[in-house]
């Protein structure tokens, strides 16, 4: 029987929206590049945009590669990427470079943007291996020790990103099943830990000069209190939202873009909106919502718990922080230092993203298999094998 070649495994709706994403990137990029390339990447616009080109080809590549792969050998993976990505963020805090991994004319690699990743799958695994004690209140807080460690290392740092692998993970563990009323209590822990450390940062954060807090509780003010005469990259953005209007102004004609640094970062959908207008962004969100939408159903057709929480801790993953970019490009949110998925300048945020991709469409084309083979007469289902395949390594939890 000839076999059909099957590039773009998985999922065919998610091959699709990351097309446009990726798309949407290249035009976002290539139109905003300009003064960070020149000022803080010392190169030039072309040269930076192919480096993009690189970084969103590599990406894709990874997502088609890991897709093929069965998912289920993710579980062991996991451990080890969670160990290297753990020791990667120690030696950062060591080294004191904020973020980044840095061997000069070597690499430059941002351990954090790995460690969402690795963190998802690895909790997927602890997850699926005590399905059976979900209820008990030893195993919720044992789920809650990676999370911790991964959260302590990155926040100081990156005080966003910890947030948002938190919340992620969080909510992978309501998916999962664990006591719920732990859950609850819990959430509303941390959301009275919240509005202390938020009103600590709006009255006393000046005062505190430990490490980002001053930087931190700036931006709580700034956000608070706006000063619109102040050229912030806050500021630009918003003038560059309220110029592009519904319709916005043309493909190439950002003024604003060509004064921000972080116009191909941080704030790159101001300047879409600004160029391609209002109505373009909803169609963006619209195209993350049906990405999320997508991974929901591609979860709750997962036979297995361990590739239903890949897929919906990795969609949450992607979604949050495309709402939180979303949100801060038109003011709802304080600044976050949150690139757009997808979309914003590649580097190791959009090779990990790829990564996740690939682990999520992996699962869909696993599903979509055995769901062939169930459909056939005469040929019995495959089961999930997910718990018995990683039992061997429960010692390493």
């Amino acid at each position: 029987m000839r076999r059909k070649l099957n590039i773009l495994a998985g999922d065919k709706a998610l091959w699709v929206i990351f097309l446009l994403l990726s798309v949407i990137s290249l035009v976002a990029v290539y139109s905003t590049i300009g003064l960070s390339a020149i000022s803080d990447l010392n190169s030039t616009p072309m040269r930076i945009f192919c480096r993009h080109l690189g970084f969103v080809v590599a990406a894709a590549l990874i997502a088609i590669f890991v897709s093929h792969i069965k998912y289920t050998y993710f579980a062991r993976a996991s451990v080890i990427l969670l160990y290297l990505s753990v020791a990667a963020l120690i030696v950062v805090v060591i080294m004191g470079t904020k973020r980044w991994l840095v061997i000069p004319h070597v690499i430059r690699f941002e351990p954090s943007e790995l460690a969402k990743i690795a963190l998802i799958i690895y909790l997927a695994r602890c997850i699926a291996l005590r399905s059976d004690s979900l209820e008990e209140s030893g195993t919720f807080r044992r789920l809650l020790i990676p999370i911790l460690i991964v959260c302590v290392l990155v926040t100081p740092a990156n005080l966003s990103t910890g947030i948002l692998i938190f919340l992620t993970c969080y909510i992978m563990l309501l998916f999962g099943g664990v006591n719920r009323r732990l859950w609850w209590r819990g959430l509303l822990l941390l959301l009275g830990i919240s509005l202390v450390g938020f009103l600590v940062l709006y009255f006393f954060g000046n005062q505190i000069q430990i490490g980002r807090v001053p930087t931190w509780a700036h931006r709580f003010q700034s956000w608070i209190h706006p000063n619109p005469d102040e050229l912030t990259q806050e500021n630009m953005a918003r003038m560059a939202v309220a110029r592009g209007g519904f319709w916005g102004n043309g493909i190439g004609t950002t003024i604003h873009g060509r004064l921000m640094t972080q116009a191909h970062n941080d704030f790159i959908l101001a300047i879409i909106i600004e160029e391609a207008g209002l109505l373009t962004a909803i169609v963006i969100f619209a195209l993350y919502a049906w990405f999320y939408f997508r991974c929901i159903r591609i979860a709750t057709a997962c036979s297995g718990l361990f590739g239903s929480l890949i897929v919906a801790g990795t969609g949450t993953l992607i979604f949050l922080q495309a709402v939180i970019n979303i949100s801060v490009a038109v003011g709802l949110l304080p600044v976050t230092g949150q690139t757009l998925p997808f979309i914003s300048y590649g580097g190791t945020a959009y090779l990990c993203l790829g990564l996740g991709l690939g682990v999520i469409q992996a699962v869909a084309f696993r599903n979509k298999k055995l769901s062939r083979k169930a459909a056939a007469p005469s040929a019995p289902s495959e089961p999930d094998t997910t718990v018995n395949e990683t039992a061997d390594t429960q010692q390493s939890n």
